[in-house]
């Protein structure tokens, strides 16, 4: 059986990947992240007993923790998705981005690297390590084309720079070492259990709550939209199957402005929980975002064609059931709005740690 050591396992993204790896196949997951206020380990309560489960509290900058886990666990590959990944708060605190994203990656190769040399035969010939970044890396589309495995590098943002240098430490790793890597760079993820600072979410909670729908500009900047267990499906793809050096783009072929995002919401609301409604009556504008990207777009066509990936989910289909789990699943949001869920964290970590 072989072990998977997930780092930001407790994250949107991370905790997606790690519910499919515990209920759809037979891999050992170890979870490392720091646990910042985006890790939630309440998004991994119905995994979090399971025998082939483990999670490690620690941060990948730290590089004798990091070798320890290496060391405990002998993972058989890495799924690194840990980052720090809120655009507007790089803007406003790009240090933490640096340190996280850069430093943290230079950490985590380092480790892997030595884990990788250590290691004999079979084992070693069947390592992987998956760096999982974005499509902000390419910087921004104008009204056409797309982002392909291709295009150049021109990141706009703190956070997009800071994405952008992780991908180029991981392809330098495999060039001169020759660590064995595959990366991927995803559109805008959407789905269950999603941090409420993020736009979709955060316009579900608002409306359901009759606050405002902030929208930025005039709300005409375009993403493609994945969602997130489409994602997670396509990184366990990559990573199983994946050829090595190469780099492929995962989307959902999902292009829509905020305006139509937000739109879409407020119907789905107006349809699943009248109350308000009409929900779009709540949308603001607000002053549009330090250099926001005007478009992401992103194709897919290399993971579908070499690997046979291709989303599962409509952005209709996603959506309808994300703004469903968001209306039933109010333990969860409870304990995310009112910081709560970093307390049981503390609390139920610390007991499983001294017990």
């Amino acid at each position: 059986m072989k072990t998977l050591l997930i780092t930001g396992g407790a994250g949107f993204i991370g905790s997606a990947v790690v519910r499919q790896l515990i209920n759809d196949t037979q891999y050992k997951v170890v979870n490392v992240d720091k646990l910042t206020y985006a890790g939630n380990l309440q998004s991994l309560i119905s995994v979090s007993t399971h025998p082939r489960y483990k999670f490690e509290q620690v941060d990948i900058c730290d590089a004798a923790e990091v070798a320890r886990v290496f060391r405990e666990h002998q993972p058989d590959a890495v799924m690194h998705l840990a980052a720090e990944s809120h655009v507007d708060r790089s803007i406003t605190g790009p240090a933490d981005f640096i340190q996280t994203n850069i430093v943290g990656t230079y950490t985590l190769l380092e480790a892997a690297r030595a884990h990788w040399n250590s290691l004999e035969g079979e084992r070693k010939a069947n390592f992987r390590f998956h760096h999982i970044s974005t499509d902000e890396v390419y910087g921004s589309l104008g009204d056409e084309g797309f982002f392909t495995e291709e295009t150049a590098y021109e990141p706009n943002s703190p956070y997009s720079a800071s994405k952008a240098s992780s991908d180029h430490l991981v392809r330098a790793w495999h060039h001169t070492y020759g660590l064995p890597v595959v990366t991927t760079n995803c559109s805008n993820n959407y789905g269950p259990y999603h941090f409420p600072e993020k736009l979709i979410p955060l316009v579900i909670l608002n409306a359901v709550n009759g606050k405002p729908l902030p929208i930025y500009g005039k709300g005409d900047n375009i993403r493609d939209w994945l969602y997130v267990d489409d994602h997670a499906r396509a990184l366990r793809t990559v990573l199983e199957t994946g050829k090595l050096g190469e780099t492929y783009n995962i989307g959902g072929w999902n292009e829509k402005t905020n305006l139509e995002v937000v739109q879409a919401i407020c119907a789905l609301l107006d349809e699943l929980h009248p109350q308000g409604a009409p929900h779009a009556k709540l949308i603001t504008y607000v002053a549009d975002r330090a250099g926001h990207d005007k478009r992401y777009a992103i194709d897919a066509t290399k993971i579908a064609a070499d690997l046979g990936w291709k989303p599962q989910e409509t952005f209709e289909t996603g959506l309808r059931k994300t703004v469903a789990w968001y209306l039933t699943n109010t333990d969860w949001i409870k304990g995310v709005t009112s910081g709560d869920y970093q307390k049981w964290v503390q609390q139920n970590y610390t007991e499983r740690s001294t017990a």
